[in-house]
């Protein structure tokens, strides 16, 4: 990808952005072991629940949000005054740490969504759908969106629009997203020799993201090719001795180590020094992962910063 391929890029995808980063700044985000049971949940697709019939918003309700990819989108489009109620993994936008707490991610609190009673409970899955039916119960209105893709992003915002009662803001940013994406896939599709990334989640046990996962479709989009594409499944187990034989180009660290630098830990492992990214010191660590793991509106700045490890020698000359 040449300079001015580059600079177009950055004009047309990240300027309607600066004013939204500048005003929300993320907290780094510390990844736990317990992550990886509400990992599908945090990658599930941006559907709505079969057999519901959209309802359009007439004026402008009182939300509780289930999930932090919605909280996320709630605050993108103008909503966030709305929000009466997140979960607490729900930590970005920064003004999101005001909103008070309605239970867990996936497993919310019903005595307090009675306390609160919104007009809205939005959710992309819950760890009991029996707590659906509780919630519509309490005469509360239940909505389900959830993102497995970055393609379905906008559609998500928009939905989250007629709801919210934020149409104009929230079409205008899907219509902002849906261009910036359609400019990177463009420049993946013309990146010849596309690297080789292990994108690893955890490491003890060792996961990583395969085929159709959330992270996948980001790497792609990114410019390169994710090793765990050659299984089924969304997000698995590994081996260290399957990652030694695939040697990928590009290690990335979606954790915190506890002592040191998960990067200096990765480098440093038995057996592993004859892999392409140990050789070539492309490790990377110390990432806010939620641009990684939670499908939302700051998606393109995530493929952006994904693109910058794989081929920090285009980003180099820009």
């Amino acid at each position: 990808m040449n300079t001015m391929h580059w600079k177009t890029l950055d004009m047309k995808i990240f300027r309607p952005f600066r004013t939204m980063r500048n005003n929300f700044k993320p907290d780094r985000l510390r990844l736990l072991p317990v992550c990886l049971s509400l990992l599908l949940l945090l990658a599930a697709g941006c559907t709505q629940k079969q057999n519901e019939k959209p309802r359009v918003a007439t004026s402008k309700p009182t939300i509780v949000s289930l999930a932090p990819s919605l909280t996320e989108m709630i605050f993108a489009i103008g909503a966030g005054d709305q929000l009466i109620g997140r979960t607490t993994a729900c930590d970005w936008p920064t003004a999101a740490a005001k909103v008070p707490v309605a239970g867990s991610f996936g497993r919310p609190s019903l005595e307090v969504l009675a306390a609160m009673h919104p007009d809205l409970v939005i959710d992309v899955d819950l760890a009991d759908e029996e707590m659906g039916k509780k919630i519509s119960a309490l005469g509360i209105q239940r909505e389900s969106i959830s993102c497995k893709s970055p393609d379905e992003i906008p559609a998500a915002l928009r939905r989250l629009g007629k709801l919210t009662g934020h149409t104009r803001e929230a079409d205008s940013l899907a219509l902002s997203i849906s261009e910036g994406l359609a400019l990177f896939k463009n420049s993946a599709n013309a990146q010849k020799n596309k690297k080789s990334v292990y994108l690893e989640i955890w490491d003890d046990p060792f996961w990583t993201g395969g085929k159709g996962s959330y992270t996948s479709a980001l790497i792609a989009y990114a410019g390169g090719r994710n090793i765990g594409d050659v299984v089924e499944k969304d997000y698995f187990e590994i081996s260290q001795e399957w990652v030694i034989e695939q040697s990928p180009q590009v290690i990335a660290c979606m954790y915190m180590a506890k002592e040191s630098s998960a990067a200096a830990k990765v480098m440093n492992r038995p057996g592993w020094s004859s892999i392409a990214a140990i050789r070539n010191r492309q490790v990377y660590d110390r990432l806010d992962n939620s641009l990684f793991l939670r499908p939302g509106p700051r998606v393109l700045e995530g493929i952006k910063q994904l693109h910058e490890m794989i081929y920090p020698e285009e980003s180099a000359v820009r």
